[in-house]
Order: structure tokens, then C-alpha cells, then sequence
């Protein structure tokens, strides 16, 4: 396939995923949002690794790094959403004001 092909798919993950993120208010959607944005990005970055040196697992590499680190951060903010789901109720994020006085 075309890069111009990847490109597009990742661009539109991507739109989707800033979409999500700004309209929703459930916090395990914009968890999921963020997530999607990552996926996006490491689309993107397979395909330019494999467009530009085919030869070379460097774009590969970094992808595999970055899902590491989007696993991580997912558990970390599911964590964090089912602690407040305990005080609060709830994972409506205008609900989260944890940090008011």
C-alpha cells in the first residue's frame, strides 16, 4: 500500500480520537480517546519508518516504546478513574474537583 493511504487512516484515527476527547465527559472515553491518538501516531510512525528506510527497525522500535508507555498510562488512569468512581460515584469529569478547596 501507499503511504498517502496509511496517512489518511491515521488521520482520521486521529480526528477521531481529539473528537472524543473533547466532547465527552465520561472519563473512560477520554481514556480511550487518548489512546486512540496513540494508535494514530504509531501508525504514522510505521509508516514512515517503512516508506523512508525499509531496511531499518528504528520507527518499529519506537513504536513498540510507545505502546509500552500508553499501557502503562492507561492503567495508571484507570486507576486513578475507579479511585474517584469510589468517592465520588461517578466518572463524569465535571464532576472531578478533587483539588478545589
Amino acid at each position: 500500500m501507499q503511504l498517502q493511504y496509511f496517512l489518511l487512516i491515521a488521520a482520521a484515527l486521529f480526528c477521531i480520537g481529539v473528537y472524543g476527547l473533547v466532547t465527552s465527559r465520561n472519563a473512560v472515553r477520554v481514556l480511550m480517546s487518548i489512546e486512540l491518538m496513540l494508535n494514530a501516531v504509531n501508525l504514522n510512525l510505521m509508516a514512515f519508518s517503512n516508506y523512508l528506510d525499509p531496511q531499518e527497525i528504528k520507527g518499529q522500535m519506537f513504536t513498540i516504546f510507545v505502546i509500552t508507555i500508553a499501557a502503562a498510562e492507561a492503567a495508571v488512569g484507570l486507576a486513578i478513574v475507579l479511585a474517584i468512581y469510589r468517592n465520588r460515584d461517578t466518572v463524569d469529569m465535571e464532576q472531578f474537583n478533587l483539588l478545589k478547596w
